[in-house]
């Protein structure tokens, strides 16, 4: 692994690696030894992750951390298409299960959404789980228009009230959903999703950030150039005490 380049912008650190194997690597390890700190303190850890192809090398690199006390990790996930469960072969819960949910034995493992159930009710159920187990730490990437979870510049805010809530996807980030290959065209994309709030993620004790490709270059100049604004949700991360984001040549082009 090699560093190209480390920065602080605000209070949030970014480092691009060489290649983008290298920055999954690397956010890999440094959340393993958050994770072993933390499980030295407390009973058990509460971790939410994110459900993309952005996260692969992270997710891969994670599994095969030497040491981590897996039966103590309790696993959260921060987003799901309204009407898919886990049993949808495009829903993120799907994905979580392929990439870590089924490769090493979590305490507990934690999904959003049922087929079966209205959004209110999810969103309340998955709610008060959070609020009776808040987050360690959060697993997550950004998205083309700077969203964190769906939580897309025109719904982000800042201090909402909510943990969890339906939200509608604009097209910027449906399309997104077609350029990482999980959906063939945009009209196979759901236009609505549950996702875990900006708060929510906020709140959790570190913040590990693995964002790739060049379809991401803008949307990591803007997190750390503009202004700290809902109309950049990621630029949030500027105020968390321990947040690192971690790109490949790609994705950190504009910062090089």
């Amino acid at each position: 692994m090699e560093l190209l380049k480390e920065l602080l912008c605000d209070k949030l650190t970014i480092r691009v690696w060489n290649n983008r194997r290298s920055a999954g690597a690397a956010a890999a390890s440094d959340g393993a030894a958050i994770l072993k700190k933390l499980l030295t303190e407390q009973d058990h850890v509460n971790v939410i992750f994110a459900a993309a192809p952005s996260q692969d090398d992270t997710l891969s690199a994670l599994c095969a951390q030497p040491g981590i006390d897996w039966k103590r990790v309790h696993a959260y996930h921060m987003d799901e298409y309204v009407g898919f469960d886990r049993e949808h072969p495009q829903s993120f819960g799907r994905y979580l299960d392929n990439h870590i949910f089924g490769l090493v034995p979590f305490g507990k493992v934690c999904y959003i959404g049922r087929a079966d159930a209205d959004g209110e009710t999810v969103c309340a159920d998955y709610a008060k789980l959070l609020h009776d187990n808040p987050p360690d730490v959060v697993f997550l990437g950004i998205g083309e228009n700077a969203h964190i979870a769906f939580n897309d510049p025109w719904v982000a805010d800042f201090n909402d009230p909510k943990l969890v809530k339906t939200v509608p996807l604009d097209e910027t980030c449906r399309n997104q959903q077609v350029h990482d290959g999980c959906f063939p065209t945009l009209a196979d994309v759901p236009t609505h999703a549950y996702t875990l709030t900006i708060p929510a993620l906020t709140s959790a004790k570190a913040l590990i950030c693995t964002v790739p490709c060049t379809t991401k270059a803008e949307a990591v100049y803007n997190t750390a150039s503009k202004p700290i604004s809902p109309d950049y949700p990621a630029t949030i991360m500027r105020r968390h005490p321990n947040a690192v984001m971690y790109c490949d040549p790609d994705s950190g082009a504009k910062l090089l």
